[in-house]
């Protein structure tokens, strides 16, 4: 009996040191003042900007009978489908990663500017990814140029905005890499069940609501077609809300909502002012 009651008081002396340890370690990560830190990102909501600080790497779920690689065997019995995460656009997962139905899900929309007039390939991300584009749009969109003229969150811009400063196709704990076969097939421009495989583009956040401890968000990609319509750093003009995102896509200035099996984990509040 003594024995057992030992074991309970170094169990409860555990548990109050984990809690103490782990609301340490999320103190340490929440800044919400510029510059933000390596594991944050600026999104907007209700004509606001907020900080997102995200605490574990993304996941872009595999359901056992997806088919995501398109080689004829489901992932339930295709070990090589699982060593790498294929992250799909245009179509999506019915549950999130802790397994909820993702209609329970909160959502986060990811826009990119899908619009511009330039035609040089280099100014892609790749002179190969140019010569791709323009065969399939006849322009390079600023959400695959290394240089974009528009202010985006992801990649990370830099001081003052974040201390680090992203590559192209890079954002803090997400995917480096999307398959936009699924959405290019329902626009007639490639075959169905066909992959491809390109760097993550250029794009900015959006959610309804401020303030949200840490959960996963089921991202919503969204292109925005009319450069009006893309939203100023400081969120005072352009899409800066879901109503604003709603009110766009309305008038044909952005495509409709795309789903993704991609997920990620991060809270969200009010940025400060230094």
């Amino acid at each position: 009996m003594k024995e057992h009651r030992a074991f309970r008081m170094i169990a409860s002396a555990a548990v109050v040191l984990l809690l103490t340890l782990g609301g340490f370690a999320q103190s340490n990560n929440e800044n919400n003042a510029r510059p933000l830190a390596v594991n944050q990102t600026e999104g907007f909501a209700q004509g606001q900007l907020l900080v997102f600080t995200y605490f574990q790497n993304f996941s872009c779920i595999h359901e056992p009978f997806d088919d995501l690689d398109h080689n004829g065997v489901v992932a339930a019995e295709d070990a090589n489908e699982m060593q790498r995460p294929i992250c799909a656009v245009g179509r999506n997962s019915t549950i999130d990663p802790t397994g909820r139905p993702t209609q329970n899900t909160l959502k986060m929309y990811v826009i990119a500017p899908f619009f511009g007039n330039d035609t040089n390939p280099n100014d892609a991300f790749t002179p190969a990814l140019g010569q791709a584009l323009l065969g399939l749009f006849g322009f390079i969109p600023e959400a695959f140029k290394t240089h974009p003229t528009v202010p985006v969150q992801c990649p990370e811009p830099g001081l003052p905005v974040t201390k680090h400063t992203g590559m192209p196709s890079t954002c803090t704990m997400h995917t480096t890499q999307t398959d936009l076969g699924p959405v290019l097939a329902k626009l007639g421009k490639v075959p169905p069940n066909t992959s491809v495989l390109v760097p993550t583009l250029n794009h900015s956040h959006i959610i309804d609501g401020k303030n949200f401890g840490p959960v996963w968000w089921e991202v919503i990609s969204v292109l925005v077609t009319d450069p009006s319509a893309w939203p100023s750093a400081d969120g005072t003009t352009g899409i800066n809300s879901l109503d604003a995102l709603r009110a766009a896509q309305a008038a044909g200035k952005a495509a409709p909502d795309q789903p993704t099996n991609f997920f990620l984990f991060f809270d969200s509040q009010p940025e400060a002012h230094n």
